[in-house]
């Protein structure tokens, strides 16, 4: 049996016991239904793991003892900002999870022209945190021993605007570029990935203002999420840790 990877949301150290977080204990002692004496590996975001023996386990509480923690980096050379307008339903949930298991460092969920989601700033903070445990869950399941952070939501010209060293790109279906012909070396991209309905002229244009190049992924036209994974998996091939 694999031994479960938990979060802590709180630095920890060796050779301490600790009580697991709430949403972390109901997992292991109603979900997983773990008991005193079995095996865990708690990360803490500083890209460490603790290997830690269950001391109590019910359902509402669970404390460990941990073990000689040990650095495990599992992140890629390449920094990967993504700035994806905001999709419907669990479209957005689905391009969180997999982004961060493809090695993605930070997620700014976006508001654009075409955006399909209307929501006040109350619900989308809302949303935010629950992306964010999306965001945790991948972490958890996929190795990685550092937690990527989802952003507030921000208006798409702001973010473009922010100063952010590194390669800017916006998929384009129109592009003349593609990920194969940009210039090497790259270690930070900031990637764009527009709406369903896709960007608007203005938007394409004000992007371009702002220093951002268009790309060409293929001949086809994809879906938003099936954009952003997709050009996320080709970026890590070409300048990060796949294949």
């Amino acid at each position: 049996m694999r031994v479960p990877r938990i979060y802590h949301p709180e630095h920890v150290v060796s050779h301490s016991e600790i009580e697991l977080s709430e949403e972390a204990a109901n997992h292991v002692g109603r979900v997983l239904r773990m008991t005193s004496g079995q095996l865990l590996d708690i990360f803490d975001g500083s890209n460490q793991v603790f290997s830690a023996t269950i001391t109590h386990a019910d359902k509402k509480r669970v404390r460990v003892q941990l073990a000689e923690g040990v650095t495990d980096n599992r992140e890629s050379p390449l920094s990967l900002h993504l700035g994806q307008v905001i999709s419907r339903g669990e479209k957005m949930e689905f391009t969180i999870q997999k982004s961060i298991e493809l090695g993605v460092n930070c997620i700014t969920p976006l508001l654009s022209e075409r955006c399909g989601v209307r929501l006040d700033a109350e619900r989308l903070e809302k949303k935010r945190q629950q992306w964010q445990k999306i965001a945790i869950a991948a972490c958890e399941q996929s190795g990685r021993n550092r937690i990527p952070e989802i952003r507030p939501v921000m208006s798409l010209s702001d973010w473009c605007a922010e100063q952010e060293d590194g390669l800017k790109l916006n998929l384009h279906p129109r592009a003349s570029q593609s990920i194969n012909t940009l210039p090497l070396p790259v270690s930070h991209v900031r990637l764009l990935i527009g709406p369903e309905g896709g960007l608007s002229t203005d938007e394409i244009a004000m992007a371009a203002d702002q220093g951002f190049t268009d790309i060409l992924l293929g001949p086809r036209v994809l879906r938003t999420e099936t954009a952003a994974l997709s050009v996320i998996t080709a970026l890590q091939v070409r300048f990060g840790d796949l294949g």
